[in-house]
């Protein structure tokens, strides 16, 4: 599939699934959130803007406008409906905005203006996720901060998570999963020094298998897969995954990635 298509679809899936996705994974995802925005905030920074890319429906920006009031924030995604979600979120913010784009190349107004990149979970979904984490680190300025979490091959031994991936590629075969090898190499080759590569685990709940099946396919980043194969697909896949889960509450504790890194000029 080409990148363009993988693009409008990824854009596709998450304007269907922006509302659920607000209501159902941003407050699961919190935890994270926080780690992304403590690990640009507890330090100096230079002078500049905050980028959000991939930003979805915007979680990060109450934290990082209250712990930096004096920056400008802006969020960048790709989906409208996100965005529009977003905007909705920024509006008591006067200095936060919010742009629909490509995430995986940023333009080059950005180049060597940011005082820190912020990323939670957008990273895996993107064509080329070390091309794009490359692009958002020419964008900080010397001693700028990048900041990024995203699930890594293996978030769980066992969970929801893992199921669902097991039962999935059942039926079509994985994806490349050597991208995260490259995600130090390129920052490095970039300039910037990586100061954390951690694995922070949280913990997550779901009423019942149904209810997480359904909000990851609906509201979740299964839904572009659900657009791409079709509904009698996604219930095949429904039946396998409830016929091999738990009944009841299902509670996990899934670890992200996370890199914190900080540029330094070539000449330092």
């Amino acid at each position: 599939m080409h990148d363009d298509d993988r693009l409008a679809r990824l854009a596709r899936g998450w304007d269907e699934a922006a509302a659920g996705y607000e209501a159902y994974y941003v407050p699961r995802f919190a935890p994270w959130v926080a780690d992304a925005v403590d690990a640009v905030t507890a330090g100096p920074l230079p002078d500049g803007p905050i980028l959000v890319p991939c930003c979805g429906t915007f979680p990060e920006l109450p934290a990082l406008a209250a712990r930096l009031p004096d920056r400008d924030v802006t969020g960048l995604d790709l989906s409208a409906g996100m965005v529009r979600l977003a905007r909705e979120r920024a509006t008591p913010y006067h200095r936060a905005t919010v742009e629909q784009g490509d995430a995986s190349t940023l333009a080059e107004r950005w180049t060597g203006r940011c005082a820190a990149v912020v990323s939670v979970f957008g990273l895996q979904q993107l064509p080329e996720p070390d091309v794009a984490i490359g692009s958002w680190a020419a964008a900080l300025r010397p001693g700028g901060v990048l900041s990024v979490l995203f699930w890594p091959r293996h978030s769980e031994a066992d969970g929801p998570f893992a199921r669902l991936g097991e039962v999935v590629h059942r039926h079509m075969p994985r994806g490349d999963d050597t991208w995260p090898d490259r995600l130090t190499p390129a920052l490095t080759a970039a300039g910037l020094v990586v100061e954390r590569d951690e694995r922070p685990a949280h913990p997550m709940s779901h009423p019942d298998a149904a209810t997480f099946f359904d909000a990851h396919t609906r509201a979740g980043p299964g839904r572009p897969l659900a657009i791409a194969r079709g509904e009698a697909f996604v219930a095949r896949l429904r039946a396998e995954f409830l016929a091999a889960s738990p009944r009841g509450v299902w509670s996990h504790r899934p670890s992200a990635r996370h890199l914190v890194a900080r540029y330094h000029r070539r000449d330092e």
